[in-house]
């Protein structure tokens, strides 16, 4: 949320990373800030599991798993510190996970060391050359030697065409559009991507309306509403309110 008043108190940049890799990663992120007043920033979280790697200050660094979050994310930023993240396809966590249900991480936050015991979080946050850092990460991802799932492709394929296809708007008409039933196509969410189709289903909608909010002077709000498949403009002002907090003409307001 409001990512232009963010990026000009932190330095942010997206990395690619290695090649084998990239049929399961969007991307890493890297986020550095040296602040003399605090700042809170607000995320709508997309739906993927993030690996993150945190140095805060008066604090040692420390890695977690984050899961999908179903509710808006604040964190605060104050001082100087350094965040090194791992952000996976919708889908694609599983393979460097696979004897837990993605479902099992969604909402929490989980302690590296649990999940990867003998993890360095130092070994990717204290090098100042951004490279080595990203270096860092690939190593990391590699020494877990993911292997290939045909339903984690599956999987992250079909997410991929409900972020695309705008006429996605009914579970039931995209599981019989992908030869599968509901219920299927649930388990499989469940199991891979960590939320069931539904909610992906809205909360693309509501990462287009909050787009629309922050780079539109103007935004007719009943004409969104039906292009993104609401029945009305009444429950696009339902679920946006629900999910960032404000209704979308104040959020818009506010960020103008």
């Amino acid at each position: 949320m409001d990512a232009e008043e963010l990026f000009s108190r932190v330095r942010f940049r997206r990395r690619e990373p290695a090649g084998p890799l990239r049929p399961y990663l969007e991307h890493y992120w890297l986020i550095d800030w040296n602040l003399s007043q605090p700042y809170a920033s607000h995320v709508v979280p997309h739906p993927s599991v993030n690996v993150v790697f945190q140095q805060f200050p008066a604090r040692e660094p420390f890695g977690e798993v984050a899961g999908i979050g179903l509710e808006l994310f604040t964190q605060k930023l104050e001082g100087r510190g350094r965040v090194c993240g791992i952000q996976f396809r919708p889908g694609g966590f599983r393979p460097f996970a696979p004897e837990h249900a993605v479902t099992e991480w969604t909402g929490r936050r989980v302690p590296l060391a649990e999940v990867y015991p003998g993890t360095d979080p130092a070994a990717v946050l204290t090098p100042d050359d951004e490279d080595v850092r990203v270096a860092a990460l690939d190593a990391f991802l590699l020494a877990l030697e993911p292997r290939p799932d045909p339903q984690a492709d599956l999987a992250m394929a079909l997410v991929d065409r409900i972020r695309t296809d705008r006429g996605i708007r009914r579970v039931g008409d995209f599981a019989r559009s992908e030869g599968m039933s509901v219920r299927v196509l649930q388990r499989l969410f469940a199991s891979y991507v960590g939320v069931g189709p539904k909610w992906i289903i809205l909360r693309y909608r509501i990462h287009e309306a909050l787009e629309h909010a922050e780079t539109h002077t103007t935004v007719d709000w009943a004409a969104l509403a039906a292009d993104l498949g609401y029945a009305d403009q009444a429950h696009l002002v339902r679920d946006f309110t629900s999910t960032v907090g404000v209704p979308p003409t104040a959020y818009a307001q506010g960020s103008r």
